[in-house]
């Protein structure tokens, strides 16, 4: 549904016919490890995040699973290495 409490006309899943169903009613503003996310949007009330009602708990135990500003480069998977063709490569 269409929010009618702080992010006025943009699409909301928390929004109900009796009013905003989030914890509190309300949306909370962003955080400053959200800043330079493609998913923040200015309003005239302050910044939010277009995905997420309450951008700080998606921060709480490290990085934010809907950050686009953050890019995790993947480890390099390790070789397997047979223990007897190691050992035997050992005695040469």
């Amino acid at each position: 549904m269409i929010c009618q409490t702080i992010r006025k006309g943009s699409d909301c899943a928390f929004m109900t016919a009796k009013g905003c169903g989030y914890n509190g009613g309300l949306c909370h503003e962003i955080v400053e490890a959200c800043k330079g996310c493609a998913r923040v949007t200015q309003i005239e009330s302050g910044s939010y995040c277009s995905s997420c009602p309450e951008p700080a708990m998606k921060w709480k135990r490290g990085n934010c699973n809907l950050a686009t500003h953050i890019v995790v480069a993947a480890a390099a998977p390790k070789a397997k290495v047979n223990p007897l063709k190691a050992s035997k490569r050992g005695m040469q």
